[in-house]
This record gives C-alpha cells, sequence and structure tokens, in this order.
C-alpha cells in the first residue's frame, strides 16, 4: 500500500462517516473484510485460542482505537485503522447487522440440521464475514434519532459448550429462534464480532413485568374487639432470594417482593428440638423489648421440626417438570437450571427415581423414570433440554402428574419439581385457575414444590400460588450457592413433609394486651373458623425445618398505645391471669386427613437469646424495605448491629451475607 495517499481520499473517508447508512456493496464489503481479517491476524497473532480482553465494555472499543491511531501514525495507517472503525460502527447498527445475516427468508422452517449449520456461524470456525451478530445485541445510537436498545445482561454472552437441542427432538425452527439459539454461542472474543458486544453491562431489568404474591401490611388489631389471630405457616423463601439478586443489581427491591416472614425464615435456627406429646414437632415461645420500640414486646413464636434417619427415609419419585419456553433462554434461566439439579443428583439415594418432562409450547416426556443410580443417563437428558417456543403449563402440569402416578407405590414420596421463569402464557395461565387444578390434585399424594429462575418477567404470584396449593415450597435460585442451600443442604427438609396443614391460633388476652399485629404472613391469612376446619388448607412443615413467627404486642396501660380504651368494655374473664395469650397449633400427619391440636400458654419474658434476637434483625430489615410505620425512626443501622451483634454460629455464612444486603441496601436508600 502506497504511503503518498492524497488528501482528497482522507476527504472521501470523512464524507463516508457522515453518510449513517451507506448503500451496500458486496464486492466491496468482500474485500475491505478480507483485508481486515489478514491485518488483524498479522498484528494479533494467532486466532487458534480465544485472547483475554482486560478492557470490557464500551471505553474497551475506544482504547483500543487510540492504541492503534498511536502506534500507525502513516497516513496509510490512519486511513487503515480509520476503516475498522467504520466496519465495526456498520456492525453495530441495524443496517449493519442485517448486511452480516445470511439470506434466508423471514420465518422460513428450519431442520434440525439447517438450524446447526446457522448456529455453526457463531463459533469462530468460520471466516469473519460469516459471523452472525445476535439480534438483542446493544445498539448505538449514529445520531440519527434511532432508539437505542437496552444493554444485555453482563452474562448474557457466555459461550455454552451443551448443545441447544437434542437432534433426536423432531422440531423445526423459523429463521428468528434459529438465529436466536446461535446468540448462545457467539463469544465477545470473536475478533471483528466483538465490536458488536462493545456494551455488555447489566441491564435494569423492567419490573412492571414481574408480578408479585403479596398485599398490605397487617394492620394494627384491638385486643378487646378482635383478640384472636390465625394463619398458615410459611417455609418459602423466595422473597429473600429476589431480595439478594435486586440489591445484587444495584436497585433496592420492590416492596410488593418483600415477605417478611420470608426474610426471617430463610435461615436455620437453633430452636430446641425435641418432640411435645409425640408430636412430629417442638413450639417455643418467648416475649422481650421490641428494639424499634421500648414501649411495646414481641411475642417470638418457634417451631422445630425432628429430623428422622436420613438412612431410614423411604424411597423418593421425583419428577422434574422443567419450562423449556423461549423465555428460559437467557444464561440466568435454563443454563442455571441444569447446573442446580446436577447438583442434587448427587444427595439422592440409588433406589430413588427420577423422571422429566419438558414443556414449552406442548409438553413432552424427556426421560422416563429412570433409577437414580443411571446418573449419566439423567446428566444426558438434562444437558439436551433447549428453549424456544411459548408456555404449555397446564399440559405440563397434566403430564407430570400423571407420571408421578405410574411411579407411585405405597410408602414412597412422590413429588413433582417445578422449574421455571413463572411465565405461564399458553393454556391456564391466571393464578386462580392454576390454584383450582392444583387444589384438585393434591389429595392424590403427590407434592408440589416451584423453583424460579431469572428475572425480568417473573411471575412470583403463580409460582406461589401454586406452591401453596401443592403442599410444596417455593424458592427462588439465583446462584449456585443458592442451588446448594436448596437442593443440597436442605434437600431432606424440602422433600420430605413431617406435618401438613400447619396452622397458628394466637388468642391475646384484653386484661394484658391492648394492641398486637403481626409481622408479615400477609399472604398467609386465615379466618378465625378456619382452624378448626380440616378441610382448609395450610403450610406444610419439611424434616429438620423450622418456623418463625413474630407479634408486636403492646401492654395495656403503655404510652406505645395507639387507640383508645373503648367507654363500654366487655366483661373479662381472665383478669386475674398473668398469661398474654394462648398459642394454638394444628397440623396433621402425612397421609392422615385428622388434626391434632397442640396448645400452650404465651407468659411474660425477658430478654431475647441470640436465635430470637437475629430473627428479629430480619423482621425489622424487612419492615425497612417496605416502609413500615411502625418501626418510627429505627434504620438500617440499628437493623445491621442487631444482626451483627447476633450472627452465632455461621457455618455456611449465611447471616453474614444478609448484614451484607443490609449495608447495600442502606447505600441504596441514601441515594
Amino acid at each position: 500500500m502506497n504511503d503518498d495517499i492524497n488528501g482528497d481520499e482522507l476527504d472521501d473517508l470523512k464524507a463516508l462517516f457522515g453518510t449513517a447508512s451507506p448503500a451496500p456493496n458486496a464486492t466491496r464489503k468482500a474485500e475491505n473484510l478480507a483485508l481486515a481479517q489478514k491485518n488483524f491476524e498479522m498484528r494479533q497473532g494467532s486466532t487458534d485460542q480465544p485472547r483475554s480482553n482486560p478492557v470490557a465494555g464500551p471505553m474497551g472499543l475506544w482504547t483500543g482505537a487510540k492504541q492503534m491511531l498511536n502506534t500507525l501514525t502513516s497516513r496509510a495507517g490512519l486511513t487503515f485503522t480509520t476503516a475498522i472503525v467504520a466496519c465495526g460502527v456498520i456492525v453495530l447498527t441495524p443496517f449493519g447487522q442485517d448486511m452480516w445475516k445470511p439470506s434466508i427468508p423471514t420465518n422460513t422452517p428450519l431442520t434440525i440440521a439447517e438450524a446447526e449449520e446457522v448456529t455453526n456461524l457463531t463459533r469462530r470456525t468460520e471466516p469473519v464475514a460469516d459471523l452472525i451478530v445476535p439480534n438483542d445485541v446493544a445498539q448505538v445510537d449514529l445520531g440519527n434519532d434511532q432508539a437505542v436498545s437496552d444493554p444485555l445482561p453482563q452474562v448474557a454472552m457466555e459461550i455454552h459448550a451443551e448443545p441447544i437441542m437434542a437432534e433426536s427432538q423432531a422440531r423445526t425452527l423459523s429463521q428468528e429462534d434459529a438465529l436466536n439459539m446461535g446468540g448462545q454461542f457467539f463469544s465477545p472474543s470473536a475478533d471483528v464480532g466483538a465490536l458488536a458486544a462493545v456494551d455488555l453491562e447489566t441491564s435494569h431489568f423492567s419490573e412492571t413485568a414481574e408480578t408479585y404474591a403479596n398485599t398490605d401490611q397487617n394492620p394494627l388489631k384491638v385486643t378487646a374487639t378482635d383478640p384472636v389471630s390465625t394463619f398458615s405457616i410459611d417455609v418459602d423463601t423466595a422473597s429473600y432470594s429476589l431480595l439478594r439478586n435486586s440489591l445484587s443489581r444495584g436497585f433496592l427491591p420492590d416492596p410488593d417482593a418483600v415477605r417478611v416472614e420470608e426474610l426471617i425464615n430463610y435461615f436455620p435456627y437453633d430452636y430446641p428440638s425435641g418432640t411435645l406429646d409425640d408430636a412430629p414437632f417442638r413450639p417455643t415461645v418467648n416475649v422481650f423489648e421490641t428494639p424499634w420500640n421500648t414501649d411495646t414486646q414481641l411475642v417470638h413464636i418457634a417451631i422445630q421440626g425432628t429430623m428422622p434417619a436420613i438412612e431410614d427415609r423411604p424411597p423418593l419419585n421425583l419428577v422434574f417438570l422443567i419450562d423449556t419456553s423461549g423465555s428460559m433462554n437467557d444464561p440466568s434461566k435454563l443454563p442455571l437450571l441444569k447446573q442446580s439439579f446436577r447438583l442434587m443428583l448427587d444427595n439422592l439415594h440409588p433406589d430413588d427415581e427420577v423422571a422429566i418432562v419438558e414443556y414449552a409450547g406442548s409438553a413432552g416426556q424427556v426421560l422416563a423414570p429412570t433409577a437414580a443410580s443411571d446418573r449419566q443417563a439423567i446428566l444426558q437428558a438434562i444437558s439436551s433440554l433447549g428453549a424456544g417456543g411459548s408456555t404449555n403449563g397446564q399440559g405440563g402440569l397434566e403430564q407430570a402428574y400423571a407420571i408421578a402416578a405410574d411411579m407411585s407405590q405405597n410408602g414412597e414420596v412422590n413429588r413433582v419439581i417445578l422449574a421455571t421463569d413463572g411465565d405461564f402464557n399458553v393454556g391456564v395461565s391466571d393464578p386462580s385457575g392454576l390454584e383450582n387444578y392444583i387444589a384438585d390434585k393434591r389429595d392424590t399424594g403427590t407434592y408440589l414444590s416451584v423453583l424460579g429462575f431469572g428475572r425480568g418477567n417473573l411471575n412470583d404470584a403463580t409460582m406461589q400460588a401454586l406452591a401453596q396449593n401443592g403442599n410444596g415450597q417455593a424458592a427462588y435460585i439465583d446462584t449456585l450457592n443458592e442451588a446448594q442451600k436448596v437442593l443440597v443442604d436442605q434437600l431432606t427438609g424440602a422433600l420430605f413433609p413431617i406435618a401438613n396443614d400447619v396452622k397458628i391460633q394466637v388468642e391475646f388476652n384484653p386484661a394484658q394486651i391492648a394492641e398486637y399485629r403481626l409481622i408479615g404472613y400477609e399472604t398467609r391469612q386465615l379466618n378465625r373458623e378456619d382452624f378448626n376446619n380440616d378441610a382448609v388448607d395450610a403450610g406444610e412443615l419439611g424434616a429438620g425445618h423450622n418456623v418463625t413467627a413474630i407479634y408486636e404486642v403492646t401492654p395495656v396501660g403503655s404510652p406505645a398505645q395507639l387507640t383508645d380504651p373503648l367507654r363500654y368494655q366487655p366483661t373479662q374473664t381472665a383478669t386475674d391471669s398473668d398469661e398474654l395469650g394462648f398459642l394454638r397449633l394444628r397440623y396433621k400427619t402425612p397421609g392422615q386427613d385428622v388434626s391434632q391440636l397442640i396448645e400452650t400458654p404465651i407468659l411474660p419474658g425477658d430478654v431475647a437469646n441470640t436465635e430470637q434476637a437475629f430473627a428479629v434483625a430480619m423482621a425489622g430489615f424487612g419492615q425497612l424495605l417496605r416502609s413500615n410505620d411502625y418501626i418510627g425512626d429505627w434504620s438500617y443501622g440499628d437493623a445491621i448491629a442487631l444482626a451483627n451483634a447476633n450472627r452465632g454460629d455461621d457455618p455456611f455464612g449465611y447471616r453474614t451475607e444478609a448484614v451484607q444486603l443490609m449495608r447495600l441496601a442502606q447505600s441504596l436508600s441514601e441515594q
């Protein structure tokens, strides 16, 4: 190349930059790309292995361009490097992306072989000119008033070695589906294609696309007129994981996503164990001063489930019901789901059985009931799953329950584990319809647990409806650490129930307690008459699980009382009693239809121990996130201090992590 390039050529190049959408020239494009590739390889070395790129994001592109300009100081060098940048800018525009895509008629069905040919174009095995830029890569605004699309999450460009689709699956794809599949294999390190990945910063998803199961916070009750409180236990943990995910992304969670009881019950507690009157759990009640109001008290109710010998547990029949709809096509969804289930397999007994059903536009069995000892067959079935299509949740549930019924034998435990982002958009799509369907199925003896994955279109309301009506637990998995906790560390408690339909009822003594309010459990409220009605469903307690419930109560005569005393008081029958209230619990032994009753009085207490104080810190934290009016000027700093001083024995670091999340919330609340 001659270095004596005249100024007219540079002027022509400037004019080219001034044209937002140059007319395509296939011959010129091929020549320029071939030359760019040749020079790129000469300056950068071998492309056999991906090179590290220490500068990520938009600044990486400009930093590299600056270095090239500093190195190539001749006019020829300047012209060449400017042309490279021009190619990159063109690639980033919608017009440029169309130039790079293969010529395939829109919406033409592709066979498996044709789809694989398209996806192979993105694996660095073809020349640069044949690379496909994913449709959803961030676009660059060239000043032509085009809207700039939202950037992808940072993890969305990872390479996944697993096949998108099993060869045995008889499925055809549209061009758009195939290109979206190809995007999963696209790597930021892939030559010129890297220029299209200049913006990989984590995006703030639209919270309006997510629905949460929650309601207004429990109001203050006047004991003289409403002395009885009734609710179902809750062992779900999804709200805490959602909270952690939001704070880790750099924003406070939607208040409706915060269910305070799930924040409290996320942690294991060292509560008194053993049985009471041969019950499968033991209740403990303590009363102590409220940290955010010295003129009120907290009634702390703890339930500790017994842990049977693991080796004596009955065989377990599991049906993995896996959402493979198009909305699961995200690294934080289906790929994380696969990794999570792999962790779980190592903790199953050889005589346990596993079946797999996937559902998208239609439902299908991926794996027939298989002994857990045949780990390789199960892993291959999990690896074969790929995302695409709409979501036929109803069809998937029907087939999963049918398979579970075929697997059932006397004495065995049957459970369907639904893994989804909650986007049920085909079939029965509203929570009430799904509730009715699951309610009809729960009496068959097959339990349903729900695992949520991913953000952006999370349907927490549907997940909660399914889990609550399916005699199961709802959890949200955003990391492998959370998968380890739910599916490994707490597997026995999550899958083996020791008590069904556990209900709590507290009657407060109006001679001692003027007012009270239950902290959390807004979605678990029951009518007073539901307590003795065995037909009313309630929560399940798993082996070794513990449950915590906390009331804030105002003693009679306390300056904290917010309501005036009634002029015409009803006759008090307990004025001579020092009992603050009376606790009743009902539960059913699994497989039984008649409930059992446990009763114990609530007596004045002293101070909170470490376990109780940490639970209270989490209760306060949850109320801060929901902007509760009853905690006064108690702050995040107060919650942090209380939790930090009462971390106690924290072998897995759960409580330490909670303190860090409190600190994040404190910082974000001040912005």
